[in-house]
């Protein structure tokens, strides 16, 4: 056995540490993950995840608010302006939204691509305050509050207009 047996193993700060560079590499992999992981063959376009686990009825736009509120929850804890913080969750309630109408609404996941545009808003925020040292205060506590909470109602419209939708498409091919 090589190397000190009392040496603890830390984990590596490139990547899961709250360093700005750990911190962006970490939404990157989310927003890549879901909005730009698959090349079409034949195109240049990419999709992620977010347009194909849209497909599943009722949850999957929901599975996806879910992923893509971990990238807000990141953008708070770097102390992202509450303003910034308001233009994300509504790009990701937009994507949620337009996302639960059958069909329409896949093809808006393929396009909108809302987590690239909130890592992007975090990168800028991140490269503004490159080398200055912020506190957390309680305002930005209570703004983190209010957007979870908004998230949460976010998530709970777009459950409900899924279901109307699919409720009216299925009356609609049933008469």
């Amino acid at each position: 056995m090589n190397g000190d047996p009392t040496k603890k193993v830390r984990p590596r700060d490139d990547f899961l540490g709250d360093a700005p560079d750990a911190r962006a590499k970490r939404v990157r992999v989310v927003a890549k993950l879901l909005d730009n992981a698959i090349t079409i063959p034949g195109t240049g376009w990419k999709i992620g995840l977010d347009p194909i686990v849209g497909l599943i009825p009722g949850i999957g736009d929901l599975i996806t608010a879910v992923m893509s509120g971990y990238i807000i929850l990141e953008a708070s804890r770097a102390n992202v302006s509450p303003l910034t913080l308001a233009r994300m969750v509504v790009n990701v309630g937009v994507d949620t939204l337009v996302g639960a109408i059958p069909a329409l609404g896949d093809v808006f996941d393929a396009a909108w691509k809302s987590n690239t545009k909130n890592v992007a808003l975090l990168e800028r925020h991140l490269a503004s305050t490159a080398g200055s040292k912020t506190e957390r205060s309680r305002g930005s506590i209570g703004a983190t509050v209010l957007i979870l909470v908004v998230l949460a109602v976010i998530l709970g419209a777009g459950l409900a207009l899924g279901i109307y939708v699919a409720r009216l498409l299925w009356g609609l091919g049933t008469r």
